[in-house]
């Protein structure tokens, strides 16, 4: 399983959770739907805030985790198979 950090709190999250995993603790994290507004999530991230996204396919699982700035992508609990990407295959094929 693969990590990230979760913002400036010094822990490391898996990079893709199933909503609700207690392994992403959302109190004091944004949440987004997408990545579309880069400006913002540079800005929260040099505050430490933690940016966790939803995405419910393939291709928004890895733009998302295309971002540095985001520490976890959520993904609905009826697209378990979301969390076994190979996104290094994906990425560069």
């Amino acid at each position: 399983m693969r990590e990230r950090w979760f913002g400036a709190t010094g822990r490391k999250i898996p990079q893709i959770v199933l909503e609700g995993d207690e392994a992403v603790p959302l109190e004091g994290a944004l949440v987004l739907d997408d990545v579309d507004d880069g400006s913002r999530l540079r800005e929260e991230h040099e505050r430490g805030t933690p940016i966790v996204v939803r995405a419910a396919d393939p291709e928004a699982v890895k733009r998302a985790l295309a971002r540095p700035e985001v520490a976890c992508v959520l993904v609905p609990a009826d697209h378990a198979e979301l969390l076994e990407l190979d996104l290094r295959r994906m990425t560069y094929g």
